[in-house]
């Protein structure tokens, strides 16, 4: 004959498993609050009866949009465009940059003379001209071209944007900078430049407009790229004692630094 467990019994059995539960799995899931929510704070508008600026104080990095002469390739396939002459074509149309007397990147003319195929690979290590990146920016569905070279003798670095429009080739963007580094991310140019506090850069976008016909400013940030320590001098106190207990010498934290993959463009 089977014998039905009582009330009391189920209860004690369920409580017991329910302590079993709860030891084996601890609070690992729970809820927990997170405390207080912070008060929403809406943006404050200041002086609101200030007269609205209509045009800015100074240009920045107005669009730029310069046909190449000279520069052909058959069927407009920009990687059959040499960037060599590319850079040459820019030297030939703005002298006052390159070829004056007190030209500010003269000697990338010079330089340009380690350029080419037929040259040995310690001299084409000083060809200012870099390798070329090939993507479609402008979204007609063929390819760009990115190139950037060195303007010696200062350290910033030319990056320029280039695409073929009824067979002519057309620079859609150009930027002069110290750099860090250049990425290319969707449609848009991204470059990164030092900034004059320690941990952090600059980074600024460029991005197509197809009403421009050309990649504009649409961002600019300045970053924090890590931890910097401030370096202070050492000044070690005053002692009374005749025989002072040396100490050892302190050594500011110095952050390393890595050079840039590649360096490449902008005018700030």
């Amino acid at each position: 004959m089977s014998r039905r467990p009582s009330s009391t019994a189920l209860t004690t059995a369920f409580a017991a498993l329910v302590l079993v539960t709860a030891a084996g799995c601890g609070d690992a899931g729970g809820l927990r609050g997170a405390g207080a929510t912070p008060t929403a704070i809406s943006p404050a508008r200041l002086w609101p009866s200030l007269r609205p600026a209509a045009s800015p104080a100074w240009p920045y990095d107005e669009v730029q949009i310069e046909t190449v002469k000279g520069i052909t390739a058959p069927g407009d396939d920009i990687r059959k465009v040499d960037p060599v002459a590319v850079v040459r074509a820019e030297i030939a149309a703005h002298p006052d940059d390159y070829t004056v007397a007190k030209a500010p990147y003269r000697e990338t003319v010079t330089r340009l003379a380690d350029c080419g195929r037929h040259k040995s690979a310690a001299e084409r290590r000083l060809c200012p001209v870099m390798q070329p990146y090939y993507r479609d920016l402008t979204g007609d569905g063929r390819e760009d071209m990115t190139l950037g070279f060195r303007l010696y003798p200062t350290n910033q670095t030319a990056v320029r944007v280039y695409t073929f429009e009824k067979h002519r080739l057309v620079q859609v963007f150009a930027n002069d900078d110290a750099v860090i580094g250049v990425e290319l991310a969707g449609r848009a140019v991204i470059i990164r430049s030092p900034a004059g506090i320690a941990g952090y850069e600059y980074r600024t976008t460029w991005s197509w407009d197809p009403d421009q016909r050309a990649m504009v400013f649409s961002r600019d940030e300045f970053l924090r790229t890590g931890t910097h320590k401030p370096t202070r001098a050492h000044t070690p106190a005053p002692s009374a004692s005749l025989s002072p207990v040396p100490r050892p010498s302190l050594t500011p934290d110095v952050p390393s630094e890595s050079p840039a993959d590649s360096p490449a463009a902008s005018t700030r």
